[in-house]
């Protein structure tokens, strides 16, 4: 029923545009995904989203039990579009319910944090991991320290203490992508995962996707 789904969406769409959603989730991952913690600077909220769409990591977790996680649309370009996010703020620990939630689906959690020893090159990837940034001045909480599976640092020669936590995100991710892409690891989308997404972004892409759904998911039921 999916695939037939989205052949009828296709069939809506321009070709290249099909095409390209083909192209992309096959590369698209959750073998990877960002755990942030009340990032509250617009820009960084969405480079942070730009970056996970650019790497092709499809899911992204925000707890913003303290800030609230906005976007700007000129820096993130349209990213939040093709990347499926999270958010926690209900309840007194969102942080502690983001972490169960992740570990649950088996995650180890990794905080990144300068004065770690273990390096983004060489953090183990036998397990899906959930990368987690810290606020821009703060960095990683006590919380997350306690529960982190690993604690992990960017290599740096420097003066500066820190990246930027935007750009910290961008380079963790191209590191342990590239690690994953020359690796034997089963790291992308199945092929029903793979078409869950591109019905997901049919819909985002179409004005009124979710009412375009509706009648394509009807006009199919007719036809069995």
């Amino acid at each position: 029923m999916k695939k037939e789904l989205l052949r009828a969406f296709y069939d809506l769409i321009p070709e290249v545009k099909g095409q390209l959603f083909d192209d992309v989730a096959s590369n698209r991952t959750r073998y990877l995904t960002v755990l942030l913690e009340e990032i509250y600077q617009e820009h960084n909220a969405s480079a942070v989203l730009r970056s996970c769409d650019c790497f092709g990591i499809q899911e992204l977790h925000v707890v913003e039990s303290k800030n609230q996680y906005k976007v700007q649309r000129d820096i993130a370009r349209g990213a939040g579009r093709w990347v499926d996010l999270f958010n926690y703020n209900e309840g007194t620990t969102p942080l502690m319910d983001a972490v169960s939630k992740l570990k649950s689906q088996g995650y180890k959690i990794a905080a990144l944090t300068p004065d770690a020893t273990l390096s983004v090159f060489d953090i183990p990837l036998d397990q899906p991991l959930a990368l987690s940034f810290g606020t821009e001045w703060e960095g990683i909480s006590d919380e997350i320290r306690e529960v982190a599976d690993y604690k992990v640092a960017i290599p740096m020669v420097g003066f500066t203490e820190s990246f930027n936590v935007s750009v910290s995100v961008a380079l963790t991710l191209q590191a342990l992508r590239q690690r994953l892409v020359v690796s034997d690891l089963d790291w992308k989308l199945t092929e029903e995962e793979q078409t869950d997404v591109k019905l997901k972004w049919c819909q985002r892409y179409m004005r009124n996707g979710d009412v375009v759904r509706k009648e394509l998911e009807k006009r199919l039921a007719n036809q069995l």
